[in-house]
């Protein structure tokens, strides 16, 4: 890879950094795609990490707070996401400790409620039935599930 191709490929990466967050693995996604060969990958990303234009855990909690806060997404299906985006074990899971439990509660319960109004069962083992299934495809835990469900 020549020099000026290098620069095209850090000028692109560098803008679309600018422009929003992205996680370290994306962008080697990216590069991989752009068949971009290993050692100038290294040379891009360490010049990506070092001028803070990546910064996986930032990106983590800017991710877990607009997963929770507007999608309603549970713990389980916002740490898949991550782990899908390339971001170190590690550092999800002390992103996601540091979400409290309560929040997630205060999110699944109203989802629960407003979806009861929704099903039609013929029993409230039914009823239950299809709420937990309802909350596990958004990722919640199944005690959190029970414990909002007990409140209904």
């Amino acid at each position: 890879m020549t020099e000026k191709e290098y620069k095209g490929i850090l000028t692109k990466l560098t803008s679309l950094c600018a422009k929003g967050e992205h996680s370290s693995g994306e962008i080697y996604s990216k590069m991989h795609r752009w068949e971009v060969d290993g050692d100038m990958q290294s040379k891009i990303m360490e010049y990506l990490i070092s001028n803070r234009f990546i910064d996986d855990k930032r990106y983590a909690y800017a991710f877990v707070n607009d997963k929770i806060k507007y999608n309603k997404w549970g713990r389980k299906k916002i740490e898949y996401a991550l782990m899908q985006k390339g971001v170190d074990e590690k550092i999800r899971k002390e992103v996601l400790d540091s979400v409290d439990r309560t929040d997630y509660e205060e999110i699944l319960f109203p989802l629960l409620k407003s979806k009861m109004k929704e099903i039609s069962a013929q029993s409230d083992y039914e009823i239950k039935g299809k709420l937990i299934r309802f909350a596990i495809g958004r990722g919640f835990d199944i005690d959190i599930i029970l414990s909002c469900l007990d409140k209904l």
